[in-house]
């Protein structure tokens, strides 16, 4: 009798783990427990693409965000049809400890845009994963390491195209933001001698031999 109860106890326990295996949510099917409720929008944020026993869903697509351009110049153009994710509003926040949280890419980055100057590339990378709390008005408890050099993609999420001279959001909360290139991580495709760079002037991106000196912005986060 005790073995009987022992064995329908793990049943129990299991059936719940086994509807929450069968759960496709790369298919839509977003019901954990079999009443679509808090716990099953709680479940998805949690585990969707990320789960330690579901594995991310394969084929998924990348959401591409709005370019901020909003002004129309022709029918059918990027002002006119705003396509792509909306920005969230705010879309920075200021954590008061030197760093801003770009609420739509999740990325932190240093509030000081221009704590070490102008650099060479291989000084950029060092100077960011040397980065810690105490240096470049930092409060945050960040170790070496922490920190790093955007890649291109990365810098250029920051960049408004309806705005110049710097082309970032209105009301962004950085401070020493210099309209000028900013060094990325990424390497161009045809020569490890060179790297991209977003100016941060029109939001132009180029690739420069990295023996040139442009300034840096470090970023924390990212997936």
């Amino acid at each position: 009798m005790q073995r009987i109860v022992v064995l329908c106890s793990i049943l129990v326990l299991l059936v719940p783990f086994a509807a929450w295996a069968q759960v496709d949510f790369c298919e839509g099917n977003f019901d954990y427990d079999q009443d679509v409720d808090g716990t099953d929008a709680f479940t998805f944020k949690t585990d969707f693409g990320r789960s330690s026993i579901l594995y991310p869903c394969p084929g998924g697509f990348a959401a591409v965000p709005q370019t901020g351009q909003t002004t129309s110049y022709a029918t059918g153009d990027d002002g006119d049809l705003e396509k792509g994710v909306a920005w969230p509003n705010p879309r920075f926040t200021d954590n008061g400890d030197g760093t801003v949280t770009d609420n739509l890419t999740g990325l932190i980055w240093l509030k000081n845009a221009n704590c070490f100057g102008t650099r060479t590339w291989d000084q950029a990378l060092s100077d960011c994963n040397g980065l810690s709390n105490g240096s470049c008005g930092l409060t945050d408890g960040s170790v070496d390491g922490d920190w790093r050099l955007p890649n291109v993609n990365e810098l250029i999420s920051l960049v408004d195209r309806g705005r110049l001279i710097p082309p970032l959001p209105f009301g962004h909360p950085f401070t020493n933001v210099r309209s000028d290139p900013y060094w990325s991580s990424t390497t161009a495709a045809d020569s490890s001698f060179f790297a991209w760079y977003v100016d941060m002037n029109l939001g132009d991106v180029f690739s420069v031999a990295n023996g040139n000196v442009h300034y840096v912005w470090p970023v924390r986060g990212g997936h």
